[in-house]
């Protein structure tokens, strides 16, 4: 593995013991070249990799994406990630299938072949990377509030949350009188318009798509009058409740996990779904305060973007952008950044964020 600046000294003692208690990923047939990470960090694999050892228990986000061999450009397919719960040295077994370039757990089910692997793993050792405890700290401020029973609810009942979403035709067409009955594509469009009421109208396929809580498009209650829809649609309190109602009704907080979860699903697995979905769950909390605040002051009080690392921090311009363009309160979504956030206008930026601008996943090689 390639030194790193973030690397964490450990002593020789502490390694060993988080040996021993720590969970181990074994991901057999990895192609070299493959960019795999767990949580925030992303390695590119080398011929030895065969999976991560010392892994902290509780909860994680495995997210790796395919690459072509370098003599045919070695580009790098979308991203697949899926959030795992981990327990003390448990053994989470997977292969690689060629077939359709992802991981296959189903070893896992097998118990004589975990009990192999669990015997061998001194043998193993040096083919594991570390799991990456410089970023540590990273991932526990972002996931501080999702528990992997809410990550399980929320993510596609395949498992895997994908940077592209899988979508098939809405029409099947499998009978040639279906066909002859849509427009034919032989000939040439006479308009823009033309041309995209030819394409075939697709959707995503089932058990694919993010299980997110729907956000109501009307923000006031049935039968409102002009003045309530008006204090509505300023003040979104109706519509946050509506949602925690439905939703989480016994755990009013699980709606920050939630927050999380989309946030995650954008920021590591490339998932632009989760950030727009980030972004209304974020407007429904920032614009519904006068109400709600009153009313779940322990939701608000866990509500504090500031609280997130630096390296997230000092890079946030885009979340600054997304306030001013929703016209969120100054003086309540201006206490959920830093106070730099707001200040960057014509002046340049701090000289600390400068070195803050690439992704918080990193990369570096992994040799093994």
């Amino acid at each position: 593995m390639a030194e790193s600046r973030n690397v964490v000294e450990m002593d020789p003692d502490v390694a060993r013991r988080l040996f021993e208690e720590g969970a181990f990923l074994v991901l057999l047939g990895v192609p070299k070249g493959t960019e795999l990470g767990i949580d925030c960090k992303s390695w590119q694999v080398g011929p030895r990799f065969k999976g991560v050892k010392m892994i902290p228990p509780g909860l994680h986000f495995l997210h790796y994406c395919s690459a072509n061999p370098p003599s045919h450009g070695g580009e790098l397919g979308p991203k697949t990630g899926l959030f795992l719960s981990l327990k003390p040295r448990e053994i989470l077994l997977a292969n690689w299938d060629p077939k359709i370039e992802d991981l296959d757990f189903s070893a896992s089910q097998n118990e004589e072949e975990v009990q192999r692997i669990r015997s061998n793993l001194k043998d193993l050792d040096p083919f594991l990377g570390p799991y990456p405890y410089e970023g540590m700290r990273k991932w526990v401020s972002l996931t501080d509030h999702l528990k992997y029973e809410l990550a399980n609810n929320l993510q596609p009942l395949s498992g895997r949350v994908c940077a592209f979403s899988e979508v098939i035709p809405e029409l099947q067409l499998r009978h040639t009188k279906d066909r002859a009955e849509q427009p034919r594509n032989d000939q040439a469009c006479q308009s823009m318009k033309e041309g995209l009421d030819r394409l075939p109208k697709m959707k995503e396929r089932e058990g694919t798509e993010l299980r997110f809580s729907a956000i109501p498009e009307r923000k006031y209650p049935p039968g409102a009058t002009p003045a309530e829809i008006t204090r509505c649609s300023m003040d979104f309190s109706y519509a946050l409740e509506t949602v925690l109602e439905k939703n989480y009704s016994l755990q009013p907080l699980n709606v920050l996990g939630e927050l999380q979860f989309a946030f995650v699903c954008f920021l590591l697995g490339n998932v632009y779904e989760g950030f727009e979905h980030w972004k209304s769950l974020l407007s429904l909390l920032c614009r519904g305060p006068e109400e709600s605040m009153q009313k779940r002051k322990e939701l608000f009080l866990g509500l504090n973007l500031g609280a997130l690392p630096p390296a997230w921090r000092n890079s946030t311009r885009l979340l600054r952008r997304y306030c001013l363009s929703e016209q969120l309160p100054h003086h309540y979504a201006a206490g959920l950044f830093p106070v730099r956030i707001w200040s960057w206008g014509r002046r340049k930026p701090p000289e600390e964020g400068r070195e803050v601008q690439s992704s918080p996943d990193q990369k570096v090689s992994l040799g093994l």
